[in-house]
């Protein structure tokens, strides 16, 4: 048999081969006329049913009657469906973006996820553009902020969270002695969990926003650094490990950027810096093995912990533990959170690595578990 474009014509051929009117087709499988005709005409569909029935008289497969309905019932949709260019793009934003976070979080004015009008305009302004297509990590989209490496758009919503946050920020004169002076009167609240609440104002004195912005869902975020009008340097951190050495860690990992005037020209989104990445493999930029660097050097010098590692390995008492800590004047926490990057166990050394974000919270600017900054909304 020839192909037929839809189930009628089918029927049509498969009654011409047996001579049959559509009368006695309708005898035949006890239905009216009416409905036969109807189905050849294409004005009723066949249904899985009739199909059936049509399979037991004239001995063809129901799945071709359904192949053929299906195929007809496409191609008709075709013919008055509007195609909606924004719904593609709307997909790859709704896909890229927690959407749903974002508006329990606050960050945009939406109250509903279903509201699309209001969710698309709200997007639209917290990403600073006329449109969601024009949302820069999409393709086509015309501006593009300067970040390096894989960036995510969950990690882009978060950047753009943090320099939301920061331009409403008043700060003291920035100069790189400020910051090196702030790094040394860092050096002094390494000791105790408690002095930790001192260094969101050391950083606002040496001219430094410092922001806390809970991650996004997924977007394994630990820190970034980056300039307002070239000069105002930003450091948003993300928490995303609540323990003494990965803050104090993350912390001088961007003041090292901030020194060196890295995220003028190329913003360095941190993430993961556990493990590898926080090493010095070859699979790190250079800008980020001079921070990494930098910041193992604060939390304990390399040299000294390599000695203690060679006396002590592979067993490392308590009582060594807190014995250099108190030599060197930090927390132990510090001593443990290298002890496991250097020897890859990240399951010891535990009851050392306290929790410090609730004790620094409250004198800096945060956004996230529970608390919403007052800006741009």
């Amino acid at each position: 048999m020839s192909d037929y474009k839809t189930p009628g014509q089918l029927i049509e051929a498969l009654l011409a081969e047996r001579g049959w009117t559509q009368r006695l087709l309708a005898v035949v499988l006890d239905m009216s006329e009416s409905t036969t005709n109807k189905l050849i005409s294409g004005k009723q569909a066949v249904s899985a049913e009739i199909a059936l029935l049509l399979e037991e008289v004239f001995e063809t497969p129901a799945e071709r009657f359904l192949s053929l309905q299906k195929d007809f019932d496409l191609a008709r949709a075709r013919l008055v469906s509007r195609p909606d260019p924004g719904r593609a793009t709307r997909a790859e934003v709704f896909r890229g973006l927690p959407v749903a976070e974002m508006i329990k979080r606050r960050w945009i004015d939406a109250t509903d996820i279903k509201d699309i009008q209001s969710v698309e305009a709200s997007l639209a302004k917290f990403f600073r553009v006329s449109t969601i297509g024009d949302i820069e990590f999409l393709p086509h989209a015309a501006k593009k902020t300067a970040v390096g490496g894989e960036t995510t758009p969950a990690q882009l919503a978060w950047l753009y969270r943090v320099r939301q946050i920061a331009g409403e920020m008043m700060v003291g004169q920035f100069s790189p002695f400020g910051v090196r002076r702030a790094i040394e009167q860092l050096k002094l609240l390494v000791l105790s969990v408690e002095e930790a609440r001192k260094v969101p104002r050391v950083l606002a004195e040496a001219g430094i926003r410092f922001v806390i912005v809970e991650s996004l869902p997924g977007a394994k975020i630990d820190g970034v650094c980056f300039w307002l009008d070239d000069q105002s340097p930003v450091i948003g951190m993300s928490f995303r490990h609540d323990r003494i050495d990965n803050f104090w860690f993350v912390l001088r990992h961007e003041l090292e950027h901030v020194l060196r005037g890295h995220g003028k020209e190329l913003i360095e989104i941190d993430s993961e810096l556990e493990g590898s990445r926080a090493g010095v493999g070859n699979d790190i930029s250079e800008q980020e093995r001079q921070a990494n660097a930098a910041a193992a050097e604060f939390c304990i010098p390399a040299k000294t912990l390599d000695a203690f590692i060679a006396r002590k390995a592979p067993f490392f008492a308590e009582r060594d533990i807190q014995s250099l800590a108190a030599a060197l004047k930090i927390h132990p926490g510090l001593v443990a959170g290298q002890l496991q990057h250097r020897t890859g166990r990240y399951d010891r050394f535990r009851d050392h690595l306290v929790k410090v974000r609730s004790i620094i919270a409250p004198g800096a600017s945060v956004d996230g578990w529970g608390d919403v900054a007052p800006v741009g909304i």
